[in-house]
């Protein structure tokens, strides 16, 4: 299981309203910055997404966060690009990871493609 996951930013502040707005919709938070340099989100208390300004970005990572519902994939692609994202794929079935998946991906303000998922039927 992973504990963690955390992505370098080109500009932490810009990146920190991104997520927190993008995010939102997910139940996800900003929860703590640490040193300055990396900013925690997560939801129950507990950041596992992090992003830090302390390294050369990468671009094209992608993370995919979990949804409970596919109205929930929707709010978070409209919110993500409110929010400055690019789309890199509308929400809608993707049959050909499985029957259920429906997802929604957006390109981050770094040109990651972060994604919302839900595997449940409708």
């Amino acid at each position: 299981m992973i504990d963690h996951v955390s992505l370098d930013v080109r500009d932490l502040e810009a990146s920190k309203r991104f997520y927190a707005e993008s995010l939102a919709p997910l139940g996800y938070e900003f929860l703590m910055e640490y040193g300055g340099h990396a900013a925690g989100f997560g939801s129950d208390g507990k950041p596992d997404f992090w992003i830090g300004d302390r390294g050369e970005p990468q671009s094209g990572v992608h993370v995919a966060f979990a949804s409970p519902d596919r109205a929930t994939v929707d709010r978070f692609y409209d919110t993500a690009l409110a929010a400055g994202a690019t789309d890199n794929g509308p929400p809608g079935l993707r049959p050909d990871y499985h029957q259920q998946y429906y997802g929604a991906f957006v390109r981050d303000l770094d040109g990651n493609n972060v994604e919302a998922v839900c595997h449940l039927a409708e």
